[in-house]
């Protein structure tokens, strides 16, 4: 104990001394110089308002031994400063005291106003941060008659903000941050406009003003992110996040968690935090051995003039001081590292229960458009498969237009439901156009004959101008195309009474088999105002709420239409003023192709089979799909038996044999994959193909695992349905390949 107490006399005593002394020969007053040091400043701010922390610290601590080298005693006293900052700005408290007291031996010995200031500016900060607000208002206000430098006036009154914020001071903090706002600082202004922003939204926040938090949030979003400020973008979605919610505007609040998570995982993580911590540590400990060989130099200094006995005096000092500085420091550091430790777990905390909030809404979202797929396509398969029923016995020529109309709509119609659950994959690029050979004009004209009734309702004319120099064989994707001309056409008829919508296709260029076609869709209707056309392309918007009573719709039609171009790197571009009309406008790019037929269907052109004879299992607990699947096989001289649920079709597929067995997976009872499950255990040859009104392709794989040879989507066309059976009955196709 005793020799403890003296270790920590000895540091108490020596300690001021050696560094005055070892300060004082360095630095004395009449070794005052000036360095070129200012550009290590104007990078190091650069960085650290990037929260590039690690190259802020590197450029300062070049920056002070530069000064140190050049024996400048302002240079370095404001490098100490600036790392002192620094460090606060990390959270490291303890080394920003550690570079304020060595800035604080310096001042001691020359007059440097605005090193004072800057000083006492630091101190404002760690009593704020202590949460002594009164004081740091007082220091504050000494810092500023010492300092009237615009850059750290403009900061000093940033600070003095967040303590009035403190105090709830409300009005003194918004009169200093709307200065901010529109400040000419010259070195950071952007970064101060964003902070000012950004403690103005907090303000907002804390007296339940919530638009207003809301708009000077975004406002912040956008500053930082235009200047890569990237502390300040994670603050800015995070506040944004919590104000949406509370504003009921939970959408754009998990955008803003979204964007959180996103920023998190790919910058804000771990390693960049050790990194950081490292060489802050790093630049720390060099520092403090810099200032040991110092005073070991001293030491030296003093051996030529001193005695043996001074000598080992002082050589016992100098050791146990360097002995006492490391074991504060690894003391320190080990405090620093739990603290550390601490903070990450609860930062990933916070991020797993985030991501699991916005997986969970993924999840609910998905299952919402599962159900009402399946919901939607049980009654579409009868509707189409009545429909080819009705085709294929010889209607008469009046009742085949209405036929063929009606098979085009339902076509269009399983389109449209795919392409709206498909629009998040759209988003994610998960989704591409189909390359198929198709004409042109057939689908233009196809799209303006099935809307040829509402135009007439509307007394609507529709006109074509199509271009002659088109290519007649085309190479791109003629469904979705058709979805663009069915909303952009059905719009237009929509809000056009006793008018006009024309249709153009023109082609721009040709350059051996490339061609660009322009499309444009106009009408002199109702017009859209300037101001909505900026959120026209929105998803359920229509312009006003008056507009969509009148005319009814969903406010999707544009949406889809705008989501459907992007496949074909294409941007829909639009023209309008109220009541003269309106221009939707756009390019694509397609292959053109040599080809005698003017007259290419968009289906697959099935293999022809002998189905003569073939005895099937029909697995359906709807009694309309039972009729129209049964009626279908009848008419190419299948048989078939009918199992009403998954305990039927188990005991059927063991009493009798089949050529194959058509299973309908959402079943009441054992759905189709269990009762497939049970099949394959007695039975591993009869093909079992699943006739399912799933629609997301994630679901498929437990079709196969449970031993499904195929799958079939309904509704289907009846040249793919036929097709299928024919491929696993004759042809034994290996599995998972899918219409």
């Amino acid at each position: 104990m005793k020799i403890l107490f003296l270790n920590k006399a000895l540091k108490i005593l020596l300690v001021p001394i050696v560094i005055l002394a070892t300060t004082t020969a360095l630095f004395s007053q009449d070794q005052i110089q000036k360095t070129d040091i200012q550009p290590y400043f104007d990078q190091a701010r650069k960085f650290k308002n990037q929260d590039k922390i690690d190259l802020a610290l590197e450029t300062l601590n070049t920056a002070a031994n530069e000064a140190e080298k050049g024996e400048d005693i302002k240079g370095l006293i404001d490098s100490l400063h600036e790392l002192a900052l620094l460090y606060l700005k990390i959270d490291k408290e303890g080394d920003t005291e550690f570079y304020w007291d060595r800035a604080s031996v310096l001042l001691k010995d020359i007059a440097y106003p605005y090193g004072d200031g800057m000083h006492k500016y630091i101190e404002a900060i760690l009593l704020h941060r202590s949460n002594r607000n009164f004081q740091a208002l007082f220091m504050l206000n000494e810092a500023k008659q010492l300092n009237n430098d615009r850059n750290f006036y403009n900061n000093l009154l940033l600070t003095e903000a967040k303590v009035y914020l403190s105090l709830e001071k409300y009005d003194s903090a918004s009169k200093n941050l709307n200065s901010l706002i529109v400040n000419t600082d010259l070195y950071e202004k952007e970064y101060l406009t964003t902070q000012a922003y950004l403690t103005l939204a907090e303000l907002n926040l804390k007296i339940d003003n919530l638009s207003e938090a809301a708009k000077n949030g975004e406002n912040a979003l956008t500053l930082a992110t235009a200047n890569g400020f990237l502390e300040d973008i994670k603050n800015s979605n995070t506040l944004l996040s919590s104000v949406y919610e509370r504003l009921g505007l939970y959408q754009k609040s998990l955008v803003n968690t979204q964007n959180l998570v996103q920023l998190k995982d790919s910058i804000f993580n771990i390693d960049k935090n050790i990194i950081e911590a490292k060489t802050a540590d790093k630049i720390r400990d060099d520092y403090k051995t810099e200032e040991i060989a110092r005073q070991e130099k001293k030491i030296e200094e003093l051996t030529e003039s001193q005695n043996r006995s001074e000598l080992t005096a002082i050589l016992t000092s100098a050791f146990l001081i360097i002995i006492s500085l490391l074991a504060v420091t690894l003391y320190r550091n080990n405090q620093i590292k739990l603290k550390t430790n601490d903070l990450l777990q609860t930062k990933n905390k916070e991020l797993q229960i985030a991501r699991d909030g916005a997986v969970q809404a993924m999840e609910a979202k998905t299952n919402f458009l599962s159900t009402v797929s399946h919901e939607l396509r049980t009654p579409l398969y009868a509707v189409t498969g009545l429909t080819h029923l009705l085709l294929e016995e010889d209607p008469e020529e009046h009742q085949k237009e209405h036929l063929k109309a009606l098979k085009f709509s339902g076509d269009y119609l399983l389109n449209f439901i795919n392409d709206i659950l498909h629009i998040n994959k759209i988003d994610a690029n998960k989704l591409e156009p189909l390359n198929m050979e198709f004409n042109l004009n057939k689908v233009i004209n196809e799209v303006i004959n099935s809307l040829g009734q509402s135009a007439k309702a509307n007394k609507t004319n529709l006109v074509l101008e199509y271009d002659s120099e088109i290519p007649g064989n085309l190479l791109s994707d003629p469904l979705k195309l058709s979805q663009v001309f069915m909303n952009l056409i059905g719009n237009s008829i929509k809000f056009t009474k006793g008018g006009e919508v024309k249709v153009i296709a023109k082609l721009l260029n040709k350059v051996e088999d490339d061609v660009t076609i322009y499309f444009e869709v106009k009408d002199n209707g109702i017009g859209i105002s300037k101001e909505k056309q900026k959120s026209i392309f929105e998803g359920f918007e229509q312009g006003s709420i008056q507009i969509n009573r009148e005319y009814g719709g969903t406010g999707l039609g544009l949406t889809i239409v705008k989501s459907l171009l992007s496949l074909f790197e294409s941007k829909i571009e639009l023209e309008s003023a109220l009541d003269e009309g309106s221009s939707f406008f756009f390019e694509i790019r397609m292959k053109s192709i040599d080809s005698t037929t003017e007259d290419i269907p968009f289906e697959i052109t099935p293999k022809d089979y002998d189905f003569k004879g073939l005895h099937l299992l029909i697995v359906e607990d709807n009694k309309i799909n039972q009729v129209i699947t049964k009626k279908m096989l009848s008419k190419r001289e299948m048989t078939s038996d009918i199992a009403n649920n998954g305990h039927e079709a188990v005991t059927a597929a063991q009493e009798n044999v089949y050529d194959a067995i058509l299973m309908d997976i959402h079943m009441p009872g054992i759905s189709g994959e269990e009762a497939t499950i049970q099949i394959r255990k007695f039975n591993q040859d009869t093909p079992i193909i699943a006739l399912t009104a799933i629609s997301l392709d994630d679901s498929l794989e437990s079709f196969y695992a449970a031993g499904c040879d195929d799958v079939v989507t309904k509704p289907f066309k009846p040249e793919v349905f036929y097709q299928k059976i024919g491929e696993n009955i004759f042809d034994k196709r290996p599995k998972k390949s899918l219409s």
